[in-house]
C-alpha cells in the first residue's frame, strides 16, 4: 500500500531528509540559490541523487506555504512518512533508556523543538499519542530542524496503558511538574526512564499523573512563574545527557 506524502520546508528540514536512507524524498522544490547552496554544502555526495528536482522562484515556491506561516528558506520537499517503529519492540532487551512522554502537548513549534533537543542530547526516543501528533507539520518538520530524522518518535494510542506497560518493564516514571518535590539534578538517571511532560496551560492530566513513581521540578527563580516546556526541555535533556557521560 502506498503511503500519503506531504510537505516539509526550511534549509535543515530538507537537508537532513535527503541524508536519512530510510527517508523517501519523492520530490524537491529549489530555488537557484538553494541549489548552489546544496552543492558547496556536500560537495563529497550528491545527497540529489535520483530525486526529482524542480528549480522555482522564491515568489512560486511561496504559493506551497502561503497558509502556514513558516519560512521556507528556498527548500520545499515531498516526503513519505518513515517505516513506523513499535515501542514494544525498541526497548527489548535494552538498557539504560531514557524516553520522553508528551501528555496533551500539542503546538508544532513547541513539539519540534522538544525534538531538536531531544534528539542533540541523545534521547532515545519520544512517546506521543497519535491523534495530538501533528505527524504531517510543516512548522514542527521546520523547527525540529531536521532532527526528525535523528530520533524515534512512537505514536501509541493511550498514553496511560503505555505507561502502565513500561512500569511493568522496569521503567521509572518521572512527572515534571512544578509541585514536584524533588529536583530533577538529585535523581540518578541510570536504568530505564520515562521523562514525563504536560501541555503549557493544564500540566500533565491528573488520571495520566496517576502512572507517575515521582514528581520532580527544574529549580528557578522564584519570582519566575514557569518556563516554556521546549526550554524545560532541553535543560533536562542535557543535565541527564551530560549525568550519562560521567558516569
Amino acid at each position: 500500500m502506498n503511503k500519503s506524502s506531504f510537505f516539509i520546508v526550511g534549509q535543515h528540514a530538507v537537508i537532513e531528509a535527503l541524508k536519512n536512507p530510510k527517508r523517501k524524498v519523492l520530490r524537491v522544490f529549489l530555488t537557484e540559490e538553494s541549489k548552489k547552496k546544496i552543492h558547496r554544502n556536500n560537495n563529497s555526495t550528491n545527497i540529489l541523487k535520483n530525486v526529482k528536482v524542480f528549480f522555482k522562484s522564491k515568489k512560486e515556491m511561496d504559493n506551497y506555504i502561503n497558509k502556514d506561516q513558516v519560512l521556507h528558506q528556498g527548500y520545499i520537499a515531498e516526503i513519505e512518512d518513515l517505516e513506523e517503529i513499535k515501542l514494544k519492540d525498541f526497548i527489548k532487551n535494552k538498557n539504560n533508556l531514557n524516553l520522553v512522554c508528551l501528555n496533551e502537548v500539542t503546538d508544532p513549534r513547541n513539539i519540534g523543538s522538544i525534538i531538536r533537543s531531544a534528539a542533540s542530547f541523545n534521547i532515545d526516543g519520544i512517546i506521543v499519542k497519535e491523534r495530538h501528533f501533528p505527524s504531517k507539520s510543516k512548522l514542527m518538520y521546520k523547527s525540529a530542524s531536521g532532527c526528525l530524522e535523528h530520533i524515534n518518535i512512537f505514536q501509541v494510542s493511550n498514553i496511560n496503558s503505555t505507561l502502565k506497560n513500561l512500569r511493568e518493564k522496569n521503567f521509572w516514571v518521572y512527572a515534571f511538574e512544578s509541585d514536584g518535590k524533588k529536583n530533577f539534578t538529585d535523581i540518578n538517571w541510570n536504568g530505564n526512564n520515562v521523562l514525563l511532560f504536560g501541555s503549557e496551560g493544564f500540566g500533565i492530566k491528573k488520571h495520566t499523573g496517576k502512572y507517575a513513581d515521582y514528581k520532580v521540578k527544574v529549580l528557578m527563580n522564584k519570582n519566575i512563574e514557569s518556563l516554556n516546556i521546549s526550554n524545560t526541555a532541553a535543560i533536562v535533556f542535557h543535565h541527564i545527557n551530560q549525568q550519562k557521560k560521567i558516569s
